[in-house]
């Protein structure tokens, strides 16, 4: 049945790693439950509320209810855990640590990393979108890629970035193809990336809290509305589906309320 499953979810517009996800978790709870029924179901749900994140949690959980559609027991559906939303952004990279991370790869020579940290932040790439540039995207300034509902979006290479990256790619005397690879011709992977940034962040005596690929993917957000207060705007270049999604970065990190109330408080 869960091949089944599998071959459904594969017809459907959903991302090969949700598909993955979906077929992992449904294995999951048949291997480890067994039957489905409520008592079951009810049980595997407290078992990833003692011990997942909320939001994961909940993603499991719709894995749950679309395999629950898929053989027609709509009715055992599961409802989902209420996550609480912060009033501030957690885990972000300052400005300042930013511009210094940048400066030190520069001067170390770590010139593929310097570009692929200005690349996040200057285009809120995501890190999957991140591996898709190619040389020929640079000299065009963009990238244009399809969303899952069959949009297109387009990601905007800014002039200062891309003047210096294709002097970066004429001194490697490279002329097309991907522009992050590792020394074999292979495109970095996403786990790679990651674990290089840990490792620059230790190095440069940064938080390493805050030095992942996402969190300049959130700076990129938090400096476009410091200098150009278009939400909408923003939500486009970002590829959200909604608008209420970027309205997250209209709040203050942690460290800024910090220093907000550090500043002004004083009775």
């Amino acid at each position: 049945m869960v091949t089944k499953f599998e071959s459904f979810l594969a017809k459907s517009d959903l991302a090969k790693n949700t598909v993955s996800s979906y077929v992992w978790t449904v294995n999951h709870f048949l291997v480890n439950y067994g039957d489905v029924n409520k008592e079951n179901l009810l049980a595997y749900k407290g078992f990833l509320i003692e011990n997942f994140k909320l939001q994961t949690v909940n993603l499991r959980l719709q894995a749950i209810n679309k395999y629950l559609e898929f053989i027609k027991q709509e009715k055992l559906k599961l409802k989902f855990v209420k996550v609480q939303q912060r009033n501030f952004l957690e885990n972000v990279i300052s400005d300042a640590d930013y511009k210094f991370l940048k400066s030190k790869l520069k001067a170390d020579g770590h010139d593929g990393w310097y570009f692929i940290v200005w690349f996040m932040a200057a285009t809120g790439a995501r890190v999957s979108e991140l591996q898709q540039i190619k040389v020929e995207h640079v000299l065009a300034g963009y990238l244009d890629m399809y969303t899952k509902g069959g949009k297109i979006r387009r990601l905007y290479i800014p002039k200062g970035l891309r003047v210096e990256a294709i002097k970066w790619i004429a001194e490697k005397q490279v002329q097309s193809g991907y522009l992050f690879v590792n020394r074999f011709g292979e495109r970095l992977t996403t786990r790679g990336i990651a674990q290089q940034l840990k490792h620059f962040a230790v190095k440069y005596n940064l938080n390493p809290k805050v030095v992942y690929p996402h969190s300049f993917r959130h700076r990129f957000a938090k400096n476009f509305l410091e200098r150009f207060n278009d939400i909408a705007l923003l939500a486009d270049l970002m590829g959200h589906e909604s608008i209420e999604t970027t309205r997250i970065y209209l709040r203050r990190t942690a460290s800024e309320q910090q220093q907000i109330v550090d500043k002004i408080v004083n009775w």
